[in-house]
């Protein structure tokens, strides 16, 4: 019984492993400029020169309001 038990929980841990991977007819999606994780990069370099020099900081993107904190 824990030997079928092992060999059956064995079996599935090794399977899950046989999907990884983008498959060839897949990456025509993935290569789609709104699957991207930063589609328009020139405007978020932008975005980020303003956030740095107003705030003297870096990071923490994600919220409005400038350096004088009113917001």
């Amino acid at each position: 019984m824990k030997k079928t038990l092992v060999l059956v929980l064995m079996t599935s841990l090794l399977g899950a492993c046989s999907s990884l991977g983008v498959k060839p007819w897949e990456r025509d999606l993935l290569a789609k400029k709104s699957m991207q994780f930063d589609a328009y990069p020139v405007d978020s370099g932008l975005d980020d020169h303003i956030y740095f020099s107003k705030e003297a900081a870096s990071g923490g993107r994600g919220f409005g309001g400038g350096g004088c904190g009113c917001n």
